[in-house]
């Protein structure tokens, strides 16, 4: 069926292989709010349908598209080139822990190596070079573990969670990762500080875990987002009963089924040695300076507590602006607003970080949506209603979201900005039809999602730090279209670069991935995405490994090299069965192919080989 267009919130053309923006009453309403006298939008796009149904006016998109696949292979266009430059196990240093394909490193050893499950990717120029794209650093968070594939016990997971920071230059017409005073391991052992509303108690304050997306502020530091670190926690103790709070945040006697309580006890959930429970020590942003290779990370309170996909700050008038989303199905949207400018607050010895206000959406029917602070004192969030303070609050985001009345989503993930217009765009992975349809919120956004969708929306008069915006859908259904070439499923990340294309990459889960009947298998494997928001074309730029999930993307400042991340290839799925000590190949031997190895997640280069922009 071919998408609907017309005039949108935004202005530009909307993708909806199913008719819904011209269809629903609630895309209707908010079509005729955006054409009304004083709306904030642009001109529509103009030009012909092109073969998806979608208006095409000269889209900047260059590249011949891949096709589908399900080969166990990282496959980029003709014109392009892809080298593995940071694959897990590569030593920080060239003197450092060689790889050991066969599993048998260290814990020791790993944290001295490259970590596993490769989620955000940051490069961050350093000072010299051509404009610093030649030079910089690249910031690697760390989500998971795959048991099977790591060896070891709970000691050498630490050593693979967390963040690497190493330095990286290109030289002699490829990318390589140098020695340098600044790479270094953030895992689950460092210590780290703490900043914000939110008291953590005396410590020792040790561990950044399950870091997914990420983030970088204006003065150049980043930051690392913890997700499902509940994963990790569990007890044996059978009268341990979850509080309300905990319940609410996933914690359970068994975690994800492989906790780490048993050899670690500061994860055994009925221990409270200091009286703040070890698992509120986590579900954190935390800041890591990754030019001073000895600075410690710092979890930064104020931006709240819950499983955060990422962290997308621009600003307002020299406040920063933080967006980020809680990555479970039917969760929320948050975004944090600066009580300053920036500069000033640095100048003062304050963080920018610190001092602000955390909101959560709440999306209406009628394409408008409302910012809802999480304010202690103000109602529903007072001491007479069960909230101690403003520590309380943001250690509590999830209840306090309940009880203001956000909008929940199914799986909301990355959010990213148009640096041409300022739009927002979030990614929705999506969730099972009996999760995601059903609540108790009369402005819920839900709806039958189970391939995801992408939201997009306009903060009022542009303004990043507005309280109300206008919003709409600019992916409906990835799957139900009739081009193959922009066929997908599962958006978990969504980026833009500099030149405006959204770049969209994919995360099916093992359970769906190439699984026929769950009407998966149409995207094969997992994939990134390039899309012109005006055009509303949509081509497949590559494609990754079997059981792999395309995550971080980023690039240098002129555009000419895209850094993408492979996570967990030859993680167990359906499709093609689970890895074990015997055969640790049985879903996926990439990127070394060797035979007695093992399946590592990466970073990889990709450039053009022409050496011109990616992508267009």
């Amino acid at each position: 069926m071919e998408s609907a267009q017309g005039k949108t919130p935004t202005g530009e053309p909307g993708i909806s292989r199913r008719g819904v923006l011209a269809g629903s009453a609630a895309m209707t309403a908010a079509l005729v709010a955006a054409s009304a006298p004083g709306a904030s939008a642009l001109s529509p796009a103009t030009g012909v349908a092109g073969t998806a149904g979608r208006t095409r006016t000269g889209a900047p998109l260059g590249f011949t598209p891949v096709p589908v696949s399900e080969a166990d292979a990282f496959t980029v266009p003709d014109a392009y080139t892809a080298e593995v430059l940071a694959p897990w196990g590569r030593p920080l240093l060239s003197g450092g822990p060689a790889w050991r394909e066969d599993g048998g490193n260290s814990a020791a050893e790993q944290s001295a190596q490259i970590g596993s499950h490769h989620h955000g990717v940051r490069f961050l120029p350093l000072p010299g070079g051509e404009g610093g794209e030649r030079r910089g650093m690249l910031m690697i968070s760390h989500e998971a573990v795959d048991a099977a594939l790591l060896g070891g016990g709970a000691a050498k997971a630490l050593a693979a969670q967390g963040v690497s920071a190493v330095e990286v230059r290109e030289t002699g017409g490829a990318w390589r990762v140098v020695d340098s005073a600044r790479n270094r391991r953030v895992t689950g052992t460092t210590p780290v500080a703490f900043s914000g509303p939110f008291d953590p108690g005396t410590g020792p304050h040790l561990g950044v875990l399950a870091c997914g997306g990420d983030g970088v502020t204006p003065w150049g530091t980043y930051l690392a987002c913890e997700e499902n670190a509940n994963a990790y926690f569990g007890t044996d103790a059978r009268r341990w009963r979850p509080s309300e709070t905990e319940r609410r945040y996933g914690l359970s006697h068994s975690g994800y089924g492989d906790p780490w309580h048993r050899e670690e006890p500061r994860f055994d959930l009925a221990a409270d040695a200091d009286g703040v429970p070890e698992a509120q020590r986590f579900g954190w942003v935390v800041e890591i300076d990754p030019r001073d290779g000895g600075s410690t990370p710092v979890k930064r309170t104020a931006l709240g507590r819950y499983p955060h996909a990422g962290a997308t700050v621009t600003e307002s008038g020299g406040r920063v602006v933080v967006y980020s989303a809680d990555a479970e199905d039917g969760e929320y949207l948050y975004k944090f607003v600066g009580s300053a400018d920036w500069r000033k607050l640095r100048a003062e010895g304050r963080s920018p970080l610190d001092d602000g206000t955390l909101h959560v959406a709440r999306l209406d029917a009628d394409g408008t949506g409302t910012w809802l602070p999480l304010r202690h004192g103000t109602h529903p969030l007072t001491e007479r209603l069960g909230w101690r303070d403003q520590g309380d609050v943001l250690l509590r985001a999830r209840q306090a979201a309940d009880a203001l009345g956000a909008t929940p989503l199914e799986r909301p993930e990355r959010v990213t900005v148009n640096p041409r217009n300022g739009d927002v765009y979030a990614a929705l992975a999506g969730g099972p039809e009996s999760s995601c349809c059903e609540t108790d919120h009369a402005g819920d956004a839900r709806q039958a999602a189970p391939h995801g969708r992408i939201l997009r929306w306009r903060e009022e008069d542009g303004d990043p730090a507005a309280t109300t915006f206008r919003w709409e859908e600019f992916v409906s259904d990835p799957l139900s279209g009739v081009d193959e070439a922009a066929t997908f499923a599962a958006p978990k990340g969504v980026w833009f670069n500099a030149d405006g294309l959204l770049w969209i990459s994919t995360g099916v889960s093992g359970r769906d991935l190439n699984q026929e009947g769950t009407g998966h298998a149409a995207a094969g494997n997992n994939a990134l995405l390039a899309a012109d928001p005006k055009s509303g074309e949509i081509r497949r730029f590559l494609t990754g490994p079997r059981g792999a999930e395309i995550t971080g993307v980023c690039a240098t400042p002129d555009g000419r090299t895209l850094f993408v991340n492979v996570q967990h290839p030859g993680q167990r799925t359906a499709r093609w069965g689970a890895p074990d000590a015997g055969n640790p190949r049985a879903v996926s031997n990439w990127p070394d192919g060797r035979q007695g190895g093992r399946a590592r997640s990466a970073t990889v280069a990709v450039r053009r080989r022409d050496g011109g922009p990616i992508g267009t």
